[in-house]
């Protein structure tokens, strides 16, 4: 239990977080040297050996393997219910969740095209419109979103209060770049 505690608030893979899940878990595993996601360590040694390697290795793969499974909703389980190691496991959630879904794609760009400051704060609403900025570009390289359009979006979901101080800021002869711009409004 002591080991999960570990992972902090990352919550459990659903079918809405997998780029937020996969960043985190390769970060803890390789940070606790279970696992290196995108390296070596991924086949295990041919044979064991006077140091125990395939011994070591298999202790390893499944403390990764255990992280990985219990990181995942129930549901998402079956998926790698049966691998026999890590890479297996993150490959199979990874070809799963990274396939270019054009079903996906459109409720991502509905929900940008949707999405208001409402009850959030503007720390919380740039969170959420840059999130989904970079899922849609992660689905779809050729629709990445770039910072000005960004900026669009995010001025068309303000409260009207703030359409004043958005037109004071548009006749700046220089634009604030995204960052500044949400300090600003933040501010």
């Amino acid at each position: 239990m002591s080991e999960l505690q570990l992972i902090g608030g990352v919550k459990k893979l659903n079918n809405h977080n997998y780029n937020t899940w996969a960043t985190c878990i390769s970060s803890y595993l390789q940070g606790q040297d279970l696992w290196d996601v995108d390296g070596g360590d991924v086949e295990p040694p041919v044979r064991d050996d006077a140091q125990g390697v395939l011994r070591k290795w298999r202790i390893k793969a499944g403390k990764a393997l255990f992280v990985l499974k219990t990181t995942v909703e129930e549901e998402l389980l079956d998926h790698i219910r049966e691998v026999g190691s890590p890479k297996e496991a993150w490959d199979a959630l990874k070809i799963l969740f990274s396939k270019k879904n054009d079903t996906k794609l459109q409720l991502l760009e509905n929900e940008l095209l949707s999405v208001s400051l409402k009850d959030l704060t503007i720390s919380q609403y740039f969170h959420k419109v840059k999130t989904l900025c970079r899922e849609i570009g992660e689905l779809d390289p050729q629709a990445r979103i770039g910072d000005s359009r960004m900026k669009r979006v995010i001025i068309h979901g303000l409260k009207p209060g703030f359409q004043s101080f958005v037109a004071a800021v548009q006749g700046w002869p220089n634009q604030p770049t995204l960052g500044e711009f949400e300090n600003l409004l933040a501010g």
